[in-house]
């Protein structure tokens, strides 16, 4: 177990207090030389199926490891596939999601790459088949693999096809009862040639898809640039606007909808995280600096129902430069984001890791988003390194229960590798 203790930011002014222990339940050590397991864009790192958490992450010898547990147990069935990563590269992490039926899927080891992608071989079962194609067409230069599921069980999978600066967003389904993967999309979002959309995606109550991303313009991530956006209501088939205006596909750089505008340089990270509140308005977590301030800061950015609002949360004091290519090694984390409610009432978290408070998880808690009020809550008091939030997003959306994938890494930048021991692989239960 870990303490929490509470800061109560207003106006960026903190006071701190006690408050109640979350669970910090140990899986096994795992690989964590760099930032692999504990990247933000893991889709999923956890998952839950009815009453069993499935688990995946590197260990020592590169070697992908499945566990699962039934929820709220200690106890984890461990197994190491035959399947190796690459891990000295952060980007190749692992994604894993279950289906409708209970399959289990995974995707790994992922960098401009040739697809590499199996499912259990029968429902619960840490077992996988051989490597299998999806659809056998744009296949060979895959990086950042997602999956995410739909209310009827049939599965989604994003990945970017090219390399940094000149990537496509391609976009696959998958029905559990044909067990087959049809292409939606070759190329949702067009970077043409020129650029590349770096992607958050959310599905909400009512089903709609969204999607929004940043631009950047070549490898260099100082080149990131803009928060865009859009959505769908029909499974993927079409996309829109806020406004209903319907999108002609593939969506560019003149075309899409802009949520925000930031310039080149403005220390803007890309692949954070999104979420939407019960009337399905979008809400997206990132951080940039201010062209008035040197120091990068979180922001919330979400429509209102009307009209597009950025909200500074501006409680950092410690400025920092994000340029050059790579995994970089940064004071702050990337965020993750969830949100409730509707209207005035709407509220939500945000998970992060800052040096500035000693590199704990912690998470900002929203009460009342519009009327600017939230509290720091740091979960624990040990230092994760380079850590990033990714959770059970299941688990979070049936009962409200947040299982972060936690453990302490480090990241030497621009792809760098701190021969460290492995470390603990955890799961962090808490119940806000």
């Amino acid at each position: 177990m870990v303490g929490v203790f509470l800061g109560i930011c207003y106006n960026a002014k903190c006071q701190e207090k006690t408050q109640p222990k979350v669970g910090l339940i140990t899986i096994a050590d795992g690989w964590a030389s760099n930032s692999v397991n504990a990247v933000v864009f893991r889709k999923n790192s956890l998952v839950t199926y009815r009453d069993t958490q499935f688990a995946a992450f590197y260990n020592q010898d590169k070697y992908v490891v499945l566990a699962k547990r039934r929820s709220g147990s200690h106890n984890w069935t461990i197994k190491q596939t035959p399947y190796k990563g690459n891990t000295t590269d952060a980007h190749n992490s692992i994604s894993i999601m279950i289906d409708g039926l209970g399959y289990l899927h995974m995707a790994w080891d992922h960098h401009n790459t040739q697809l590499k992608y199996c499912r259990s071989v029968t429902p619960g079962s840490l077992e996988l088949t051989d490597k299998i194609r999806m659809i056998g067409d744009a296949e060979q230069q895959i990086s950042y693999p997602e999956f995410f599921k739909m209310a009827d069980g049939k599965l989604l999978f994003l990945y970017r096809n090219g390399a940094s600066g000149r990537g496509n967003l391609v976009m696959n389904k998958y029905d559990p009862e044909t067990q087959g993967w049809t292409r939606l999309f070759d190329n949702l979002i067009s970077g043409e040639g020129a650029r590349s959309a770096y992607w958050q995606a959310f599905i909400d109550s009512k089903g709609t898809i969204h999607i929004s991303w940043v631009w950047r313009e070549s490898a260099d991530v100082a080149s990131n640039h803009d928060m865009a956006y859009a959505k769908s209501s029909d499974g993927g088939l079409t996309w829109q606007k806020t406004n209903g205006e319907q999108y002609q596909l593939p969506i560019t750089a003149v075309s899409a909808e802009y949520a925000a505008r930031i310039p080149q340089r403005s220390e803007l990270i890309n692949q954070t995280s999104m979420s939407a509140d019960n009337n399905g308005n979008p809400y997206i977590a990132t951080y940039w600096r201010e062209v008035d301030s040197e120091i990068p800061q979180f922001h919330i950015i979400y429509f209102d129902g009307k009209n597009w609002n950025s909200k500074n949360l501006g409680f950092r004091t410690t400025p920092f430069s994000l340029s050059g290519i790579g995994t970089k090694s940064i004071p702050i984390s990337r965020p993750q984001v969830m949100v409730k409610g509707t209207g005035k009432n709407v509220s939500g978290l945000m998970i992060f890791r800052d040096i500035e408070r000693n590199e704990s998880v912690s998470a900002v808690v929203i009460e009342k988003l519009k009327k600017k009020k939230w509290t720091i809550v740091d979960l624990g008091n040990s230092s994760v390194g380079s850590w990033e939030p990714s959770f059970d997003t299941e688990l979070w959306r049936e009962k409200g229960i947040l299982n972060l994938f936690v453990q302490k890494v480090a990241q030497v930048d621009g792809e760098g590798n701190a021969n460290i021991e492995p470390q603990p692989v955890q799961v962090l239960d808490w119940r806000p």
